[in-house]
């Protein structure tokens, strides 16, 4: 089978994602925002792009590590959840046919029931399109929004995980595939000696089940995970049919790559049960001269105090006090996100600058070009070995992947890099390339 890549797209559930600033772009859709047609719009520019799926990113909360307060992000119009992306997936589902639907929820903070019966509500509803991108959180504030005094340790949390997605495991596998009748002539709706208790007991989590909800079309959703810790990549290793990874460079990204697959074997995984997908986002011009401006454009809105923000709430330090690499440690505690800082510290070390100037630049690693110019270099990793695909974040949307899916699209199918049509029904069998 020719090996082609994978897409997925991070979201928000609002007009700003990684790019501050975003949101002030003349093509920015502000006056819809909090509209099902944004999202209906959305979706189907993402499936005229041939995307695997999307996922929103999502923290539980408004960031005020910065000052101590939340007002930057408020003001200057950061990185938040506006609506909860498991209200708005629905409505994508219904405005597509083969997109992937993945929204963002803790192990941290949610018990394994309610996780499983709103990821296997997605998955139904969507007829096999569910996907949970697993996160353990990392931030105090999220905690204290859950009546907690602050975040665990990160190997407790990660633990916790284990625990969670093994009781969720057990939930979605609580009815036989075949356990539901709908015979009116009988009277038998579903056969209760094909759905069984769980009865799930670990240090963390328990769970009797079973579930309320007959097996969904995938069993369970796609799996997703962007931890870059060593014990990030244990836990992806295990459970992560797509991993989300930092575009760090060829080098970096086939060491990566690398070591995760590599990983796998003790688990009993082969290393394609499992994409990986480097993230970037995408300036489109007609000639290389044209992208350059629009990317000047993109980064002259970026509001450097909502950058320092923005990098404070993802490594967990108040970085306006002046704090530099040194003292991350001591100054975030439990709180942090390893890949944020990583990315910090690589523009550091490659521009040869401070790491408080590194701070204050908007998130790097934009590919900027004409169509070709962009194939190009998404080819040039991926046949390289440092990725299976891309997670393309936006510099504005749903603008950005309306560019995408007109100009990059048709370069990459024309390669022969990507897909002229879905194969699959559901989104794992896409992704993963299985049997319809």
């Amino acid at each position: 089978m020719t090996r082609r890549m994978k897409l997925i797209a991070y979201l928000k559930t609002g007009p700003t994602a990684t790019m501050p600033g975003g949101w002030r772009h003349p093509k920015a859709r502000l006056h819809d925002f909090l509209r099902p047609e944004f999202y209906e719009d959305l979706a189907r520019a993402l499936e005229r792009g041939m995307f695997d799926g999307c996922f929103f990113a999502d923290s539980f909360g408004i960031p005020d590590v910065h000052g101590g307060s939340f007002r930057t992000y408020v003001e200057k119009g950061g990185q938040i959840s506006y609506l909860d992306p498991m209200l708005v997936l629905p409505l994508m589902a219904r405005a597509t046919r083969h997109l992937g639907l993945g929204a963002t929820l803790s192990t941290t903070f949610h018990p394994p029931y309610l996780l499983a019966r709103m990821l296997a509500s997605l998955d139904l509803i969507s007829e096999g399109r569910a996907c949970w991108n697993i996160v353990t959180s990392a931030t105090d504030m999220e905690a204290r929004n859950f009546g907690m005094d602050g975040i665990p340790p990160k190997e407790q949390r990660y633990d916790q995980a284990d625990e969670v997605v093994e009781a969720c495991c057990a939930l979605w596998d609580s009815w036989d595939e075949d356990a539901l009748v709908l015979d009116p002539a009988s009277g038998i709706f579903a056969n209760p000696d094909k759905v069984h208790y769980s009865d799930y007991r670990g240090k963390y989590v328990r769970t009797r089940g079973p579930l309320a909800m007959p097996r969904s079309p995938q069993r369970r959703p796609v799996f997703l995970q962007a931890g870059s810790s060593d014990r990030g990549r244990e836990f992806a290793a295990r459970w992560a049919e797509a991993v989300f990874a930092s575009n760090a460079g060829k080098a970096n990204s086939i060491a990566f790559y690398n070591d995760l697959k590599g990983r796998m074997a003790r688990y009993g995984r082969a290393p394609e049960d499992c994409r990986i997908l480097a993230s970037t986002a995408i300036v489109v011009g007609e000639t290389e001269a044209i992208a350059q401006e629009k990317a000047a454009e993109l980064i002259a809105l970026a509001d450097e105090e909502l950058t320092v923000a923005t990098n404070s709430a993802m490594m967990g330090a108040d970085l306006s006090k002046g704090i530099d690499h040194t003292g991350l440690g001591a100054a975030r505690g439990n709180q942090g996100i390893a890949g944020s800082t990583d990315r910090v510290l690589q523009v550091m070390q490659a521009e040869k600058i401070s790491f408080a100037e590194a701070a204050r630049r908007p998130r790097g690693g934009l590919l900027v070009g004409t169509p070709a110019g962009i194939a190009d270099q998404m080819q040039d990793l991926f046949e390289a070995g440092g990725c299976d695909g891309w997670i393309l974040w936006p510099t504005v949307s749903p603008w950005m992947y309306e560019e995408f899916a007109t100009h990059v699209t048709p370069e990459l199918q024309r390669r022969g890099l990507l897909r002229t049509a879905y194969s699959g029904r559901t989104m794992r069998e896409n992704l993963l390339d299985l049997p319809a």
